[in-house]
């Protein structure tokens, strides 16, 4: 099985469960904190994404609740979910490594970058 890279989706949700377990709402606001504002999921969006990773196995169910009247779950990431986070974390963190190591590259190759004095004086010499 070849490793694909992990959806936004999947990967904000759990990451937000990365430091405890969280019910839905709370894992809405969180998503929007990590995003920074960027990422607004919807309801029909979250509870899909929740069914589909507990059926990967990635997340459980950590408790059920009452609360006004209506039934609350909390989700906690499993070990195959903090396996996933970590593996998906890494390899993030080697292409924006290479992303930067290349940047670096191509910037000092530049005009008026390293190894260059910056011009003095505004007339001819």
């Amino acid at each position: 099985m070849t490793e694909r890279s992990m959806q936004e989706p999947t990967l904000l949700l759990l990451t937000a469960l990365a430091d405890q377990p969280r019910h839905g709402y709370a894992l809405i606001q969180e998503i929007a904190a990590i995003s920074d504002g960027r990422v607004k999921m919807r309801t029909g969006t979250l509870y899909g994404a929740l069914d589909r990773l507990l059926g990967q196995g990635l997340i459980e169910v950590a408790a059920e609740e009452v609360v006004d009247g209506r039934a609350r779950r909390t989700y906690a990431l499993t070990e195959a979910g903090r396996d996933a986070l970590a593996a998906e974390a890494g390899r993030l963190r080697a292409v924006a490594t290479e992303a930067e190591r290349r940047l670096t590259r191509i910037r000092s190759m530049l005009p008026g970058r390293a190894g260059e004095r910056p011009a003095t004086g505004g007339g001819l010499s």
